[in-house]
């Protein structure tokens, strides 16, 4: 009888994102991702909802420490998705040496992130929120809250990148799995930590932030344990875990514009408030509301991106150009239907969405208004967010940033502070629709580049083999 055992390091068979139909593929890559990316919206609607029971200390605390988590959300995040654009494109050209030093010198980055950021959160928690605010409440909860979330977030920097090692081969219903494990816990343990049920100690801001750590600690676990029992397109060896120059460089030339782009994120919205806290406190109330809701029609988007990068980024490797173009072509054209509900709701309903958080008379009178503009240019973001990822994943992540970098800062807060000196608040709105038109004209451009870019590099390719 025959020895079927692979040999050691040996590619698998080819993977199925090279031979699947383009619909039938994305569909089963990007439906999973978008169910779980949808469980999260609802996991940062109920946290929001619960910690404001406690008080509106508490509520104040949670927003404040944003930057800090945002900033390392942006960091996990970002490696994560230079990661899975380095493996999928190392496998679409069947060099299994890369694709394995991607996934272990990626852990070992991960692990890295975890280091730096429990020593940040341990040491500046308490100097981050006195530098914000002298209410002595405020400083305790938000201290507590930061400490916990950044000195545990092994478990968030672990979660990313072991899910994105399930993405880059195409188990994306096995990452869907470990993510709606981690928002269950963390949904469930919430309540009970924070007001003490079933026996628990009321624990309060710091209860929410261990729910959280626990359902993310809990979801990587299982994600390393999936990668190794059902991921044999990569081979995990803890002797291969460490550092690797040239790998490491290669991660961070895709996710460090991502990384930025995503605490651009925080400027931005940083900027926004200043702007309308100048007309009332309600308006950035119904701003903060506004990224609640509108979290529920962009994360589906972000989830049918993250099944559409591996597909490309493998189908570029492999050198099948009229893959990428299908593959691309129909996620575009999902992102923008996407979109367009969302936008129809918007502005059919915005009274009914305001009513999940309690609006003031005040909130009722101009968050009607704010919603129905600032939900115009939704089906302009659907393209836009997918021609930014085919760039990062094709191998032109600076073409994303440079979208970023103008839609958020030199256009959309640039021109909200114009259109706030003419004393109306609902001009300011238009600044949404503004900026999403420049970034659409960017990201046409850039998009129609890196396209032709990637079939110039096959053509090349192609007249080289013998």
């Amino acid at each position: 009888m025959k020895d079927r055992t692979p040999a050691a390091g040996a590619a698998p068979q080819e993977n199925k994102m090279g031979v699947l139909p383009i619909g039938k593929l994305l569909a089963g890559m990007a439906i999973p991702m978008m169910i779980s990316m949808l469980v999260q919206a609802l996991y940062n609607v109920v946290d929001s909802v619960f910690v404001a029971k406690i008080s509106q200390d508490a509520l104040n605390a949670v927003s404040l420490a944003f930057p800090m988590q945002n900033l390392m959300i942006a960091v996990g995040g970002g490696t994560a998705v230079g990661i899975n654009a380095l493996l999928s494109r190392s496998l679409g050209e069947k060099r299994q040496d890369m694709a394995d030093k991607a996934a272990n010198t990626g852990i070992f980055l991960a692990l890295c992130s975890f280091a730096v950021f429990a020593v940040l959160g341990l040491a500046m928690a308490r100097p981050f929120f006195l530098a914000q605010t002298k209410n002595p409440a405020i400083v305790a909860y938000g201290t507590s809250y930061t400490r916990i979330c950044l000195g545990l977030s092994i478990g968030i920097f672990s979660q990313f990148c072991f899910e994105r090692l399930l993405q880059s081969t195409g188990r994306t219903t096995l990452a869907m799995c470990t993510q709606l494990t981690g928002a269950l816990i963390n949904i469930v343990m919430d309540p009970i930590l924070i007001f003490g049920l079933f026996g628990a100690p009321r624990l309060e801001v710091a209860g929410a932030a261990w729910a959280t750590v626990m359902g993310q600690i809990v979801a990587a676990i299982f994600a390393v344990i999936l990668n190794i029992k059902c991921n044999p397109d990569i081979h995990i060896r803890l002797r291969e875990i460490r550092w690797n120059g040239t790998v490491a460089r290669e991660i961070y030339r895709v996710g460090l514009p991502s990384i930025i782009m995503q605490s651009i994120g925080s400027i931005m919205t940083f900027g926004m408030n200043k702007i309308l806290i100048s007309f009332t406190e309600a308006a950035t109330a119904v701003f903060g509301a506004y990224f609640k809701l509108q979290s529920f029609i962009f994360m589906p988007v972000f989830g049918l991106n993250n099944g559409m990068v591996p597909i490309v980024s493998y189908n570029y490797g492999a050198a099948r150009l009229d893959r990428v173009k299908k593959t691309v072509k129909l996620t575009a054209c999902t992102a923008v239907c996407i979109m367009t509900l969302g936008f129809s709701v918007f502005q059919l309903a915005p009274e009914v969405l305001l009513s999940f958080f309690t609006p003031s008379e005040e909130m009722l009178a101009i968050g009607p208004t704010a919603l129905r503009i600032i939900c115009l240019p939704f089906p302009l973001a659907g393209f836009c967010i997918i021609a930014g990822s085919v760039c990062q994943a094709i191998g032109n992540p600076f073409y994303s940033l440079i979208v970023s970098v103008c839609r958020q800062l030199v256009v959309l807060l640039p021109a909200a502070w114009l259109l706030a000196q003419t004393g109306r608040l609902e001009l300011v709105w238009l600044s949404f629709l503004i900026a999403e038109l420049a970034s659409l004209t960017l990201s046409t451009i850039f998009l129609r580049r890196t396209m032709r870019a990637a079939e110039r590099h096959i053509q090349a390719a192609a007249r080289e083999q013998p």
